[in-house]
């Protein structure tokens, strides 16, 4: 059985605690790209969004329109600087558009 370390812990301890120990930060931050997307570029492209996959620090979009990915294409290195900001640490290098 585990020991406790402190009396008073607080939640976002705990919980930063256990997803560290059980190396869950990948799996969240995939989750956590994904409504950035959403938030940062609006209802107007996710409605045009039909995948989004990180690898390691690259992010790979999958667009129905092969005009908006021209236009996206154009403004890579912004939107990377945008969805990093929202993420709040860096964790896309490389901005993909399929």
């Amino acid at each position: 059985m585990a020991k406790r370390k402190a009396e008073n812990t607080s939640i976002s301890d705990v919980l930063k605690d256990f997803i560290q120990t059980n190396k869950l930060e990948k799996g969240l931050d995939k989750v956590d790209v994904k409504k950035a997307w959403h938030e940062v570029m609006g209802t107007a492209i996710s409605k045009y969004t039909t995948n989004i996959l990180l690898e390691r620090d690259v992010l790979y979009v999958s667009l129905s329109s092969s005009v908006l990915r021209e236009e996206l294409s154009y403004g890579k290195d912004k939107i990377i600087k945008l969805l990093n900001e929202e993420l709040g640490k860096k964790l896309i290098n490389k901005l993909v558009l399929r």
